[in-house]
């Protein structure tokens, strides 16, 4: 039997664009000759619908759209995925669709509920083991959990968040009813290294219900923040039959395997992987990010602050990848297409290049910086910004911004009726200069129509070590999901491993905020702590959930007793005072296996005690 998943880049409510990918995805698994074809979790208004899940008319026009759907599935069996609404209770399904006859829907029956999940907001769980009747249209459908029939062959599913619940998955109730084949519509977010995890999730399965496993995640930046990566696993008995490549730049990527049900393959020990590389899975991931971004937002290129430093570096080398591995899969003529970045005439000349050349005369069309400088910014931050723009073929712009900066302080100074020094003022010197980068960088996003790139990182973030509306000022803050430690090592990666000759100059510098007068030799370091202890402490305490004592015991021995208490201390008191700026971020990319985004990953108060007590009683 030949069976198929097509992986969607899908958006939400874009009805046009998602039943556009279906039909794609159907007429090709048909000139295929694919008999079963699945498509991803909530495939046809989008998985990122959020609260409107709730709304009954979200339901009805899915299914309306459904009937569409339908009429296109002669000679094919396909799997797509719907919100179904009854007596007021939204179900998570999937329906069958059978010769242009719907045979039945499929109801998730375990909900995720954690991490960057919030179903249980809007689904209801289904009760595994049963079926109901329900009418919608004037038609009469079963719902629930179904075992269906094709030539003999038993299947029956598990959507996404039903397979990863271990002894309770719905696979241990479908084998002795002599399930052959588990499909798993999926809409599984990307995060570094979980690849490795969903594919012992589907490999072990296949071997330990011995059946064949037929696995489809969503595809591409769906819906701002969360990135999918279109996996599509085919798998029988501890065999891997298919495996795809991840995070393509098509809308559709539809993938195909025979299995053999009648002889199948015997059963074997699951195949290991070859270690992640999450340099590798970074760029991939970001640049796919990075470009869905930038199409469904309707932008016309991206505006970046380039000040030299390690993370508006990143952010640059971003666009520039960006741009290579998309012409590079869909071709100069679909990248040009979706981006409408060049007018036809243009076409035609740029045609002529290929390689580094045709990516730079592409990136001189879609990324503007600007290097804004002031009396402390150094030399060596001007050269690095300026010769990266230059190899990657940005624009660059460079200004000072010190008139404006003397501006606001001698009128501060007038109001305030004494003046502004660094022994008394640091913190309000240090952020005018932030903050007067913002105007002007952001005309040149308004006056091109484009993304106006922030640069923080997740390091900063969670000690607040940025100034509002300074150097957070952006439309999207595409590295804000990964640490300064994993950033400075990738930039050294990307210089040997990618070729940007152009990183020479900030892998060779200190990552510095330039806000103090130069004599005062400011890096980040000093003014925080080492980064990677930083780190350490960020995810004992927020993704392995410690308390701030719990902390220095784990660190003990790391670092002198007094300055570990110190840095503990420091940590979990700009934390709990900065809460109301991870509030205000642009948004930003889920990466990896957690994150300090408020909107997704972690809440915490704005207002709060700041662990006053537990600080005071560290030993």
């Amino acid at each position: 039997m030949k069976l198929a998943g097509a992986a969607l880049n899908q958006t939400p409510l874009d009805w046009e664009n998602n039943l556009r990918n279906i039909k794609t995805a159907i007429e090709q698994a048909k000139a295929a000759k694919v008999e079963i074809l699945c498509l991803p979790e909530m495939s046809i208004c989008g998985y990122g619908c959020e609260d409107l899940f709730l709304s009954d008319w979200l339901s009805v026009t899915c299914f309306e759209k459904l009937q569409e759907i339908k009429e296109w599935c002669e000679g094919i069996i396909v799997c797509v995925g719907l919100p179904l609404r009854i007596n007021n209770i939204t179900y998570n399904t999937a329906c069958v669709i059978n010769d242009r006859q719907i045979v039945g829907f499929t109801a998730k029956q375990f909900l995720a509920n954690d991490g960057v999940h919030y179903e249980t907001r809007w689904f209801s769980s289904w009760v595994p083991d049963t079926v109901q009747e329900f009418e919608m249209l004037g038609q009469t459908y079963q719902v629930g959990d179904i075992i269906y029939d094709y030539q003999g062959v038993k299947f029956a599913f598990e959507i996404c968040e039903d397979a990863w619940r271990n002894e309770h998955r719905p696979a241990y109730r479908h084998k002795p009813k002599g399930v052959q084949l588990i499909i798993n519509p999926s809409a599984s977010h990307f995060a570094m290294s979980k690849t490795d995890v969903r594919y012992h999730l589907v490999v072990d399965a296949s071997r330990q219900f011995e059946c064949a496993y037929l696995y489809v995640n969503l595809l591409g930046n769906e819906a701002g923040k969360m990135i999918y990566d279109g996996e599509i696993i085919v798998a029988q008995n501890g065999n891997l039959i298919h495996r795809n490549v991840l995070l393509s730049f098509k809308d559709v990527d539809m993938e195909c395997a025979d299995v053999s049900f009648e002889t199948p393959l015997p059963v074997v020990p699951v195949p290991t992987l070859p270690p992640v590389d999450e340099n590798r899975e970074f760029i991939a991931a970001v640049t796919l990010a990075l470009f869905d971004y930038l199409r469904k937002s309707k932008s016309r290129g991206f505006v970046l602050s380039l000040s030299g430093g390690a993370d508006s570096s990143v952010c640059a080398v971003l666009v520039a990848e960006m741009v290579k591995r998309a012409v590079e899969e869909i071709g100069l003529q679909e990248f040009v297409r979706k981006t409408n970045c060049l007018t036809p005439e243009e076409v035609s000349v740029f045609g002529l290049h290929s390689g580094n050349e045709l990516r730079n005369a592409l990136v001189g069309k879609l990324l503007i910086t600007a290097y804004q400088g002031t009396v402390n910014s150094s030399d060596d931050t001007f050269r690095s910004a300026q010769e990266l723009a230059k190899s990657i073929g940005a624009v660059f712009y460079n200004w000072t911004i010190d008139q404006e900066v003397t501006s606001y302080q001698s009128k501060i100074e007038k109001a305030i009726g004494r003046p502004l020094t660094w022994q008394t003022d640091d913190v309000t010197l240090q952020n005018i200069q932030a903050r007067v980068r913002a105007p002007g960088i952001w005309m040149l996003a308004n006056l091109s129509n484009s993304l106006l790139l922030a640069t923080s990182n997740r390091s900063e973030a969670s000690v607040g070590y940025a100034t509002m509306d300074g150097d957070t000022a952006g439309s999207i803050s595409p590295i804000a999901g990964v640490d300064k430690s994993f950033i400075r090592q990738w930039l050294i990666w990307a210089q040997l491993e990618l070729g940007y000759e152009g990183l020479q100059y900030v892998n060779n510098l200190q990552p510095s905020a330039e806000l103090r007068p130069l004599e005062n030799a400011q890096t980040d370091e000093k003014d925080l702590m080492p980064y990677p202890l930083l780190n350490q402490i960020e995810r004992l305490a927020f993704y392995d959930r410690l308390s701030p004592q719990e902390v220095f015991t784990k660190l003990k021995g790391t670092h002198p007793d007094a300055e570990l208490q110190l840095y503990i201390q420091r940590f979990f008191s700009l934390w709990s005072r900065n809460q109301w700026k991870r509030e205000r971020y642009a948004p930003a990319f889920h990466l990896d296996d957690y994150n300090v985004d408020p909107r997704s990953w972690l809440r915490f108060p704005i207002l709060s005690g700041g662990y006053r007590q537990e600080l005071s009683e560290l030993r």
